[in-house]
């Protein structure tokens, strides 16, 4: 794809750079979407009803199988060009944050080194009293579905994610806040930008004077607004615009 004079004179100045990054990012890996994780015998179940403080306390095992089931099929997949393509865009800008609404730890897996992630990483198990991380070699020595919690007697593993009706964390919508609002480049990424409060931060970025880039297959409620759109794939999008930023890198 090309990209014109305008928008690649846009990504050389910048310097202080968000990329917000939702499902679209992730389904190019082959992840599935959060409803179309209900295949096989938990076609039957809501997604709510799964991934709710509720459904666990109603139902610790059939929770803790169906995110196992989950983990199983996210422990499969690699990242592609897209996520190694921000990885050399965080080496090359001075100020970069990744913020992120997927919990399959496939930007880490790729390199990054500063992702924030605003619901949690499926990959990791918490206490679901305390909230404390718990150690994989602990899960990995019990049987039990789900395993008890080595931090509270009454505790249970859970999955390190944020569910319906629990608050996002705190420190981390900290940082994805003032990354929108000091950032003078804004990438969305593969998002709807319909879930809150993650699709504010463009518009904030907007507000704060930033230049903003969706890069999305399909137009979603950001695209009148954003100065930029690209309506292609993630990886075909960032890759070209990872060798015009980078064009210059290794010559230095």
């Amino acid at each position: 794809m090309q990209l014109t004079e305008e928008l690649k004179t846009a990504l050389s100045t910048a310097n202080r750079v968000l990329i917000l990054t939702g499902a679209g990012m992730s389904a190019e890996s082959g992840v599935a979407t959060f409803r179309d994780a209900q295949t096989g015998l938990w076609r039957k179940f809501r997604p709510q009803k799964l991934a709710t403080p509720q459904a666990f306390a109603d139902n610790p095992a059939r929770v803790w199988d169906w995110y196992q089931m989950r983990r199983a099929k996210v422990a499969k997949v690699k990242p592609h060009p897209g996520h190694t393509a921000l990885v050399k865009l965080e080496q090359h800008y001075a100020s970069f944050s990744l913020v992120t609404q997927n919990v399959d730890g496939l930007h880490q897996a790729a390199g990054s080194r500063q992702v924030i992630e605003l619901h949690g990483n499926i990959r990791h198990s918490i206490c679901s009293k305390t909230h404390k991380p718990i150690d994989e070699a602990w899960l990995k020595n019990s049987t039990d579905r789900p395993p008890p919690s080595p931090h509270h007697p009454q505790g249970f593993a859970r999955p390190a994610v944020v569910w319906f009706g629990e608050a996002l964390p705190v420190e981390n919508l900290k940082r994805a806040t003032a990354a929108a609002v000091n950032c003078d480049l804004c990438l969305s990424i593969g998002t709807s930008t319909v879930v809150e409060p993650a699709a504010s931060l463009p518009c904030l970025a907007l507000e704060n004077g930033a230049i903003v880039i969706e890069i999305n297959p399909v137009p979603t409620a950001l695209s009148a607004k954003a100065q930029f759109c690209l309506q292609e794939v993630a990886s075909v999008a960032l890759t070209t615009i990872a060798a015009v930023v980078t064009d210059n890198d290794d010559s230095r």
